[in-house]
């Protein structure tokens, strides 16, 4: 009978896909594996739970790190791999010039503002891009000067910044690396000197500590070797969630040229 192993995915495109890789590596090992997807904060505490087993992936230190934390007091963890290096940032599409807009102070220029599409459409609540860019808001006063924040679904803020792109609107974004729009878009990141977007992240796998028993150290150090990138991940997850392809066909077709 083979070892069941579930694992817990933070349920956005990216995620999503780099945990369709680690299932096939997993599978391929010999286990039964279980997909459960989660909002971020709640897959750390059905990590903390034993809910599930492992994790893709926890963007450590800056965004998920505080998650992290609270699980460890209970339970060891072991980080493996290195899927990417993400971060958090604020874009704009590259047809606004770089005079009018190349830090998120300029978004308060009075002729910037008259320009400016006034809503900033983020993702969900507990994800670390919010909760930067609600901090971001506060900071620099653009609530005072006529900018929304919004929380929503992945698809409200990318049909948001899609849509304002086909109607040459002047918009920014909150987004982050990996992600399907650098694939198709050329946007172009504003710079934050207050360094409220966090830093460069490790993309890792976390494993309970009291589940690696069931792993061989050959497959530990296996799960421990892999390395993908932005670009990698932005590529497979633009297949996926904007041509429509099935996910688990995309990665292992990608896992097969490897």
């Amino acid at each position: 009978m083979k070892n069941k192993i579930i694992l817990g995915v933070t349920d956005l495109s990216f995620h999503r896909v780099t945990a369709s890789i680690i299932s096939h590596i997993l599978t391929n090992m010999g286990f039964d594996v279980e997909r459960i997807y989660s909002p971020h904060q709640e897959n750390f505490e059905k990590l903390k739970s034993g809910d599930i087993d492992m994790l893709a992936s926890a963007w450590l230190p800056s965004s998920h790190g505080i998650y992290k934390s609270d699980v460890e007091e209970k339970v060891e963890l072991l980080e493996l791999g290195l899927h990417y290096k993400p971060y958090a940032h604020w874009g704009v599409p590259d047809y606004i010039p770089e005079s009018s807009i190349s830090e998120v102070k300029d978004l308060l220029k009075p002729d910037v503002v008259l320009r400016m599409n006034n809503t900033i459409q983020g993702i969900n609540p507990r994800a670390g891009i919010t909760r930067f860019s609600i901090k971001m808001m506060e900071t620099y006063g653009l609530n005072n000067a006529g900018y929304t924040f919004y929380t929503g679904s992945e698809e409200d803020c990318f049909n948001a910044f899609e849509h304002a792109v086909e109607n040459k609107e002047w918009v920014v974004v909150p987004l982050w690396k990996p992600q399907f729009l650098h694939h198709k878009y050329n946007i172009r990141e504003i710079s934050e000197p207050e360094g409220l977007l966090g830093i460069v992240d490790r993309a890792v796998l976390l494993l309970r500590q009291d589940k690696s028993i069931n792993f061989t150290q050959e497959q530990i150090e296996k799960l421990d070797s892999l390395k993908f990138s932005n670009e990698i991940i932005a590529a497979l997850d633009y297949q996926v969630s904007r041509e429509g392809k099935a996910i688990d066909q995309v990665t292992k077709q990608w896992l097969s040229l490897q």
